[in-house]
């Protein structure tokens, strides 16, 4: 192009003399010479300039070939991860990626975190099952509706986890500030969710500020939730309790207890209109080392209407499921429902009344 413009030396706006060059007869000559049309001669010409620069290629998938989409959509689409393979099934929008930004540039603030508080109020096997994955240090307390804590889980509503962040540690590890980060995309796929934390802004005077997020800021997540159902033992109870008569309902991960260094997620309770409410864990086929994890999470749980559905198939006797050997319901190749109901009549408890009106 400059090439062009000294051969044709001076380039002005408007001709005065018959020799006089313009602008566009040099970018139409440039734009022969390279066989493009003139806008992209023009376009290529400051196309190096920042605001100029244009997204043409995530994944393995260019922005043409999404263009080129006849389902394109104009919304955020749903995403399951942050792989090439993944990006394949995304429409590249300009929501889609506003969205995946500003959840990024809350995730950079993190990195500083002293501590972070969640609140959820639903999705809680979903949350608590990153917490695990990203290997984070937590206290969890239930909380009522409002958010304020509450003195046992028999009356939560939601549940508060405290997250010692990266700076609470005694030397600062980037490395975790990054499992804090990757964590805060799991909120998003709860319906009702707040987040608080504290980032250090000057290490020297240990001053602090306060950073708040919550369900209403419409953040999204590219993360799954997980599989709807852990078994087919699961599944099946889920199916057959749709078709039964009872007034008894079945409600999916709707618990958490508090083991002191982790948490449990039963599979489900068993909620009756009058207000009685039982907890449901199922123990299926699982392979020995796992079995003696699961017992040990059994044994510590304190609730009078917890519940255990355990196969056959397993070498385990009653006496090793702690306060909750009288509570077994041993089943062969399936679950019945009416089996469980008479296992509800006998053990459920009332629900708090907090928890009713949620």
């Amino acid at each position: 192009m400059f090439e062009k413009a000294n051969e044709r030396y001076p380039i002005v706006r408007q001709p005065t003399l018959g020799e006089d060059t313009q602008k566009l007869e040099v970018y139409s000559a440039v734009a022969d010479d390279l066989g493009v049309s003139l806008e992209e001669c023009y376009r290529g010409m400051y196309a190096d300039l920042e605001d100029n620069k244009r997204l043409v290629r995530i994944g393995t998938r260019t922005a043409d070939q999404y263009a080129s989409d006849e389902d394109a959509s104009t919304s955020t689409t749903n995403l399951t991860g942050s792989s090439d393979a993944a990006y394949e099934h995304t429409d590249l929008t300009v929501d889609w990626l506003l969205t995946r930004y500003n959840l990024a540039l809350a995730q950079a603030v993190l990195y500083d975190a002293t501590e972070m508080r969640i609140r959820v109020w639903d999705h809680f096997g979903t949350v608590f099952s990153y917490v695990k994955l990203f290997g984070l240090m937590h206290r969890i307390y239930p909380i009522d509706a409002d958010g304020e804590r509450v003195a046992s889980t028999d009356q939560a509503v939601g549940y508060e986890a405290v997250l010692d962040g990266p700076a609470s540690l005694f030397s600062k590890s980037q490395k975790y500030g990054i499992r804090m980060a990757n964590f805060l995309p799991a909120l998003p796929l709860c319906d009702r969710w707040g987040m608080t934390a504290k980032i250090l802004v000057d290490e020297t005077a240990g001053a602090t500020r306060q950073f708040a997020l919550d369900h209403t800021e419409g953040l999204d997540s590219h993360y799954s939730v997980g599989k709807r159902f852990d078994s087919d033992v699961e599944r099946t109870l889920a199916d057959k309790w749709e078709r039964a008569n009872t007034d008894w309902e079945l409600v999916r991960e709707d618990d958490v207890f508090d083991l002191g260094a982790e948490v449990m997620i039963p599979d489900f309770a068993i909620e009756h209109p009058d207000g009685r409410r039982a907890i449901l864990e199922i123990v299926g086929f699982w392979t020995p080392e796992y079995l003696d994890a699961k017992l040990e999470k059994i044994r510590k749980v304190e609730a009078d209407n917890f519940v255990l559905a355990v196969s056959e198939r397993l070498d385990c006797a009653s006496e090793e499921f702690g306060s909750a050997a009288d509570r077994v319901l041993w089943f062969k190749t399936g679950i019945h429902v009416y089996d469980v109901v008479d296992l509800a009549e006998q053990y459920a408890t009332e629900m708090p009344q907090s928890q009713e009106q949620a």
